[in-house]
């Protein structure tokens, strides 16, 4: 009697601490980049309702959440193995690698960050801007914020991802997009095999993609090309090949999480 006294009390005890240890926390997915990663919904506009003022501008981070889901995490395995990924988007339009950096944006990032996170970053489209100084960063400073944003990620056992810019809707030659983004493009991808560090690339994979499905469907139903009188926050319309509607950003985010799929950590 007594021995079973004794293993009712360890059993009971074993329950106890199944039931009230802390539970894992999710891994956070951190996305650092610019407009066209961004998450307009939320705060990004504080005390303005996105549907009237910036809908359908739709950021591929803005429903990148959406893919982190229980039964599609498992296809991730050979990057991280967990049930759970929160996606913290803290891209922010016209940013580039210098003032993202500046502003304090990667110092919040990087205070958070825990072993086993991953930190995906995508700039280029705002660093190239020659007409802009205030956020203009050379071919050389655009190199040296992006080895600083993977050295101090690694700094934290985290896990670095570098993405090369997304395709803009222009230039077209021979019915297929070709690159945009200048010697940036080819930058980022340097700086990925110096340092070692896991790469998509999205400029790549969002031109070949783009081109099967044609300049005239893209230009439509991907990219900001509204008519007018549609959307109450475009009354006039909007000419835009920057920034995606929602099935243009739905079409990017797959694309990321797909290459994601082909991501190892050594």
């Amino acid at each position: 009697m007594r021995n079973w006294k004794n293993l009712t009390a360890i059993i009971l005890v074993t329950i106890c601490c199944v039931s009230f240890s802390p539970q894992e926390k999710p891994v956070r997915l951190y996305l650092i980049g610019d407009s066209t990663m961004a998450d307009y919904t939320g705060d990004y506009d504080p005390g303005k309702d996105y549907m009237e003022t910036r809908y359908p501008l739709t950021g591929w981070g803005q429903v990148f959440q959406e893919f982190m889901v229980s039964d599609s995490l498992p296809q991730l395995e050979k990057l991280v193995k967990i049930d759970s990924i929160f996606v913290d988007n803290r891209a922010r339009g016209g940013r580039s690698t210098r003032t993202f950096f500046q502003e304090g944006r990667w110092r919040s990032v990087y205070e958070n960050l825990k072993p086993g996170d991953l930190v995906l970053m995508q700039f280029g489209h705002n660093d190239a801007a020659e007409n802009k100084p205030e956020r203009y960063v050379d071919i050389e400073g655009y190199k040296e914020f992006l080895r600083l944003y993977v050295q101090q990620t690694r700094d934290k056992n985290a896990i670095p991802v570098i993405l090369t810019p997304v395709a803009r809707n222009y230039p077209w030659e021979n019915a297929r997009l070709e690159n945009v983004h200048g010697e940036y493009y080819q930058a980022a991808r340097d700086v990925a095999a110096e340092m070692q560090v896991l790469m998509i690339d999205l400029n790549r994979l969002s031109m070949d993609y783009f081109s099967e499905k044609g300049r005239d469907y893209v230009t439509a139903n991907y990219f900001m090309n509204l008519p007018a009188e549609k959307y109450a926050a475009y009354p006039e319309g909007l000419s835009d090949n920057t920034h995606f509607q929602p099935e243009g950003a739905k079409a990017v985010a797959q694309l990321v999480f797909n290459a994601m799929k082909n991501l190892e950590v050594n």
